[in-house]
């Protein structure tokens, strides 16, 4: 299989966890998000992802998976081992919507892509960018924080769905220098995450194209 990654994507984070965790083997191809204007946004790479967004993951067999929720669904399917959705419709819901509280409402907005449209094309401050990047992390915490349960991850006792989304979000907060005092929850899963050497391996710094 071939990941291609930017090492500073949260979306391509989760997935570089999820392969971790299921033991598999992944080529890894940087693709530069600020480079050049985005090498994502060159015909090559548009070719094979006309989303132009990170990452892809291309199969043995040729296909393309796009969008990292549906590409760790998919792994998770396929290599069932160790489960990251519980098997309780319930528990299930519950951890999908912890997910997408992150992926679709948190980090959408603070995204790359908007926040460079911010700057550039509506002629922003970089403080006033700031303050737009804290109010959507603190809006989205607040919701996330009141959804986690008894830990010692973010939906019980063992490492789902949910803690792929939260701990690259995490990380891009502390990178930002946004506060995070008032989210003990948040700050506790993370750190049970933190101790797994799939999540460590994971993390920008350890990866190749990482500057």
């Amino acid at each position: 299989m071939k990941l291609y990654t930017y090492f500073r994507s949260s979306a391509a984070f989760r997935v570089r966890i999820a392969l971790n965790l299921k033991g598999l083997a992944s080529e890894m191809i940087p693709i530069h998000l600020q480079k050049e204007g985005g090498i994502n946004r060159k015909a090559e790479y548009r070719a094979i992802n006309p989303h132009m967004r990170l990452p892809a993951l291309q199969l043995d067999s040729g296909e393309v998976l796009v969008q990292s929720l549906a590409i760790i669904e998919y792994l998770d399917e396929i290599h069932p081992q160790p489960p990251l959705l519980p098997r309780d419709p319930l528990q299930k819901q519950k951890v999908r919507a912890l997910a997408q509280a992150i992926a679709c409402d948190i980090h959408p907005l603070n995204n790359i892509g908007p926040l460079r449209y911010l700057k550039n094309e509506l002629g922003q401050e970089q403080a006033k960018i700031d303050a737009w990047y804290r109010h959507w992390v603190f809006d989205g915490f607040d919701a996330v924080e009141a959804m986690i349960g008894p830990g010692p991850y973010s939906c019980g006792q063992e490492v789902t769905l949910a803690d792929l989304c939260l701990v690259p979000q995490v990380y891009n907060a502390r990178r930002l220098k946004v506060p995070l005092d008032r989210f003990p929850k948040i700050v506790a899963a993370d750190a049970a995450c933190g101790k797994l050497p799939a999540f460590d391996k994971a993390r920008p710094e350890n990866q190749p194209d990482a500057e």
